[in-house]
C-alpha cells in the first residue's frame, strides 16, 4: 500500500492538478490530505472525492505530515508500506506509483525520492532544478518537493519529521542516512513555478543556493521570514 500524504494550506489553485496526477495512476494507494487551516476552497475540492481522507493539524508541514503518518498507524498497515509525502503544488510523474510498488519488493530500499523540475520553460528555473538534482545526487538529502517516500516502519522508528518551522525534510533525511541510502529515481516530479515567479526567480535562486550551502557546509539556519508563504 502507498499512503500519499499531502499537507495543504490555501492550495485551491494547485491541488486539483496534483490530485489529477494521482488519480490517473494505477496501484494500491490511499490519499490523506492534512490541512493547516485553509480559508479558501481547499476543503471543498477534497470533499468531492470520497476516496480521500481529510485531516487537520496545526499549520506547518512537519506537524501536518506527522498527523497524516500517525493516521496510517491507526489503519491495518504494514511497516513496509510506503509513506509518500507530496507537496500540494507538485505533480507526480506518469507511473510513479507503479514504480513504488515495484520498489516495495526490494527490501533494501527503505526511502527515496524523485528528480525535480519546475513547470514552464524559463532557463533560470531549469538551472535551479539542475542544481538541486546535482546536490541531491551528491548528498542524498531529498527535499520535500521531490516527493520523499519512506517505509512506514522506519519513519515511525525515527519519530517522524522534527517539529521545526523549516528544513524539516533535511533533518529527516539526515536521520535516514544513518540507516539507509535513499534511492533517487530517474523520473521527475513537476512543481508549479508560480511561487518562484511571484517571489522573483533570482531571489528564489538565492534562497535555494543558501539552503544548499547550509546543508552542505553547515551555514547558520535562516529566519522564518526567509521561508514566508507565497500563494
Amino acid at each position: 500500500m502507498i499512503w500519499v500524504i499531502i499537507p495543504t494550506f490555501n492550495e485551491e489553485q494547485a491541488l486539483p492538478h496534483t490530485l489529477a496526477s494521482i488519480f490517473q495512476q494505477q496501484g494500491d494507494y490511499h490519499i490523506i490530505v492534512v490541512d493547516g487551516g485553509s480559508i479558501d476552497q481547499t476543503h471543498d475540492i477534497v470533499r468531492t472525492h470520497a476516496q480521500i481522507t481529510w485531516l487537520t493539524a496545526p499549520k506547518g508541514r512537519a506537524s501536518q505530515m506527522n498527523v497524516g503518518a500517525n493516521y496510517v498507524l491507526t489503519q491495518q498497515n504494514s511497516s513496509n508500506d510506503w509513506l509518500l509525502f507530496l507537496h500540494a503544488d507538485t505533480l507526480l510523474p506518469t507511473h510513479a506509483l507503479m514504480q513504488l510498488h515495484h520498489l516495495a519488493l526490494d527490501k533494501n530500499c527503505l526511502a527515496g525520492g524523485f528528480q525535480h523540475q519546475f513547470s514552464g520553460q524559463d532557463w533560470r528555473l531549469r538551472m535551479i532544478s539542475w542544481l538541486n538534482n546535482f546536490r541531491c545526487h551528491r548528498s542524498r538529502i531529498i527535499y520535500g518537493d521531490q516527493a520523499l517516500f519512506v517505509r512506514a516502519g522506519l519513519f515511525h522508528h525515527l519519530g517522524g519529521f522534527p517539529l521545526q518551522p523549516m528544513l524539516e525534510d533535511v533533518r529527516l533525511c539526515e536521520q535516514l542516512l544513518v540507516h539507509t541510502t535513499p534511492r533517487l529515481l530517474a523520473s521527475s516530479v513537476v512543481t508549479d513555478a508560480r511561487k518562484f515567479i511571484q517571489m522573483g526567480i533570482w531571489r528564489s535562486f538565492f534562497r535555494v543556493l543558501m539552503i544548499i550551502l547550509h546543508v552542505e557546509y553547515g551555514l547558520p539556519t535562516f529566519r522564518p521570514s526567509f521561508f514566508a508563504d507565497v500563494r
